[in-house]
């Protein structure tokens, strides 16, 4: 079946579980959570000010919603006395309230204290002038704690994306060769954004939630009991929902989160490959792959969300229930004017019967409940998604590096005299070496030239010496010190590398011969320009070092991208210098000026040189022939080329026979 033919996977309603699509244990769930504490703890006192500060906001809400619906409703409407609190907090006289046993004795003779028309309109204005205040003070405090919120969120959320980049750049490219860096960029863009939510998901807002929910509950009590053991009974099955679909939701999140992975990987691979996509009209396929992996994504999506609506449903027919329930029991208490639980005894309730404000009174403490309880069921499934998109983002963090410093790791020595590799096996995959046995020195002052076919192991030799690997077996030494037992970062300052492609980026030619190198001036830039035989195309380009390149170098051929690269290499000013195939795109004067700059700038230094062409090799103090993964020959150009079945030899020979062939027009 070709490639376009090839549909994406659809998605079912029916959930089946596949290997890697597992969902949490209450324990690891917990767990989780736990683990973003180490992140939110340098912010934790900014987050300690924005906690309180945002509950005082719900409580100042909370309070004036329960004082003004009984001033607002039985006080100034109605016309009753005012309780004692109520007098205080309206800085009113004693003429205005009343207490308990005088609201007793006078519902005993059926004269109710009323309020006059005077002082139920001075209640009406002091209300106003009350809620006028608490909506000014949380009109100003509101913005500034949204403002604050965001500024801890975004400290958070960059405190783990800059802990991640780092695990990840530690990772040795064993990880990094098989790891999609599209899956990368997404566990580092979308899944460490969940450790923001958690603050207000975790920390906030079911909180509030659950206090709203307990509250609206204890003054349903304080009403009646009977309200109180219905909303207990209700609760039950909705609570077996909500652990029936945990699981399902969870893996749910997972499959659009990988999709949506892939889908970034997709996009990723496309672009990086653009110009073999556009030299190969293969432009058709990457829409089809882009569309069939978009389509999954969006189904993944799709099936997360119909998951949740379904629990949602079934839930609010729960729901449905125990309002309708609610408003029969609770218009026949207030037809037969039943006295309430507590009779009025507490403040938060303020009626004695049941009469129609205390029927209104119950509704709204009733769809507080619930829906602060629906709330709460919103936010449990964000965070069955939040912890799927922590667990993905602390994978990158559980990666142990397989190359790691010694605890007794020393500094790379300086100067340096030799380099040695000693029975050094190594592979990507350890049952299938790509270096076996290798030995090889190279001593300060001269140039080894790694030569082979293509995939004999050549610039692996290299990664072994940068410890972007570590070999299988074997040692590496420099001055008699194996490389573990070197600090990592030493070892790599001391090393720099040229390669055939390297990248530019979009600023100055200055800016980018000195990139990652912080204490070189312009005079060390020109200088190694010089060297790399770049200085002078570099002066006849309009602002001469401060002319700004396109992206990658754009603006640049083939030749002087590569004389760039060499000069950002010998900026460095390392004892150790390791060029990839630095002259391919040179013609034969330019590369022989080049070649003999870089023998005469490294007669301190040990350069290793990773070639094809002969006039580069011929020039090399000694050549390592590589062959399957090992070092057939080794010597300089004469002596290897006096042998008369020597497979150097050959291989050289073979190169003058082809390049003629390739010249000759057809």
């Amino acid at each position: 079946m070709s490639e376009l033919s090839q549909q994406p996977p659809s998605y079912s309603l029916r959930l089946q579980k596949t290997g890697d699509e597992k969902s949490l244990s209450p324990k690891a769930f917990v767990a989780l959570f736990l683990r973003t504490w180490p992140y939110l703890k340098p912010q934790w006192p900014h987050l300690s000010v924005w906690i309180v500060a945002r509950f005082s906001i719900e409580l100042i809400w909370l309070f004036a919603a329960l004082v003004a619906f009984d001033l607002f409703n039985n006080k100034v409407l109605v016309g009753e006395k005012l309780q004692p609190s109520q007098v205080t907090l309206l800085f009113l006289d004693d003429s205005y309230g009343t207490d308990f046993f005088d609201q007793e004795e006078s519902d005993s003779s059926d004269t109710a204290p009323i309020l006059t028309s005077e002082q139920r309109r001075e209640v009406r204005d002091r209300l106003m002038v009350l809620f006028c205040f608490a909506a000014t003070f949380i009109f100003i405090l509101g913005p500034a704690v949204e403002y604050y919120r965001t500024w801890i969120l975004q400290r958070v959320n960059q405190f783990l994306r800059v802990t991640m980049v780092e695990r990840a750049e530690h990772l040795s490219l064993r990880y990094h060769s098989h790891a999609r860096t599209g899956d990368a960029i997404y566990r580092l863009y979308q899944d460490s954004a969940m450790i923001t939510s958690v603050i207000e998901r975790i920390l906030l807002e079911p909180v509030v939630a659950i206090g709203q929910v307990f509250f609206s509950f204890f003054v349903l009590c304080l009403f009646s009991l009977t309200l109180g053991l219905m909303f207990i009974g209700g609760i039950i099955p909705m609570l077996w929902l909500i652990v029936w679909y945990t699981p399902r939701l969870q893996i749910r999140s997972r499959r659009a989160r990988t999709s949506n992975s892939d889908l970034t990987s997709r996009i990723q691979e496309g672009f990086a490959a653009i110009r073999i996509i556009k030299a190969n009209r293969a432009e058709p396929i990457l829409r089809q792959r882009f569309n069939n992996d978009s389509t999954t994504a969006l189904d993944a999506a799709f099936y997360l969300r119909v998951e949740y609506m379904l629990m949602r449903m079934l839930l609010l027919f729960l729901v449905g229930i125990m309002m309708i329930a609610t408003l029969f029991l609770t218009a026949g208490w207030t037809i037969a004017e039943d006295p309430t639980f507590l009779a009025g005894t507490v403040a938060l309730v303020g009626f004695a019967i049941w009469n129609f404000g205390a029927f209104q009174a119950v509704q709204s403490r009733t769809s507080e409940f619930l829906l602060n309880g629906m709330d709460l069921v919103r936010i449990w499934s964000v965070l069955q998604d939040m912890s799927v998109g922590l667990d993905r983002a602390f994978f990158l963090l559980d990666l142990e590096p397989d190359v790691v410093d010694d605890d007794d790791a020393v500094q790379l020595p300086r100067p340096i005299q030799t380099i040695t590799y000693t029975d050094v096996t190594f592979g990507y995959d350890p049952d299938l070496p790509i270096l076996k046995g290798i030995n090889l020195t190279a001593d300060v002052g001269t140039i080894t030239a790694i030569v082979g076919t293509t995939g004999s192991g050549k610039s692996t030799l290299m990664s072994l010496l940068l410890r972007l690997y570590d070999p299988d077996s074997g040692s590496i030494t420099v001055n008699g010190t194996d490389l573990t037992h070197l600090q990592i970062d030493s070892l790599r300052a001391g090393v720099a590398i040229a390669l055939q492609q390297n990248t530019l980026f979009a600023t100055s030619v200055a800016d980018n011969i000195a990139y990652a190198t912080t204490d070189v001036d312009r005079q060390g830039i020109e200088a190694a320009a010089t060297v790399a035989c770049a200085d002078e195309f570099i002066r006849s380009m309009g602002n001469g070092y401060d002319t700004e390149l396109g992206e990658r170098g754009g603006k640049l051929s083939t030749g002087q991208r590569q004389r760039l690269s060499i000069a950002r290499a010998v900026v460095r000013d390392t004892p150790i210098l390791i060029l990839d195939e630095p002259t391919a795109s040179l013609d034969a004067e330019t590369e022989h000026q080049v070649l003999a700059n870089l023998a005469d700038w490294g007669r301190e230094r040990i350069v290793f040189l990773i070639t094809h062409r002969l006039s580069t090799i011929r020039n090399a103090d000694q050549i390592a022939f590589l062959e399957n993964g090992e070092i057939v020959e080794l010597g300089n150009h004469d002596t290897l080329m006096a042998k008369s079945d020597g497979r150097y030899r050959r291989f050289v020979t073979a190169e003058v026979d082809i390049a003629p062939a390739l010249e000759t027009p057809k």
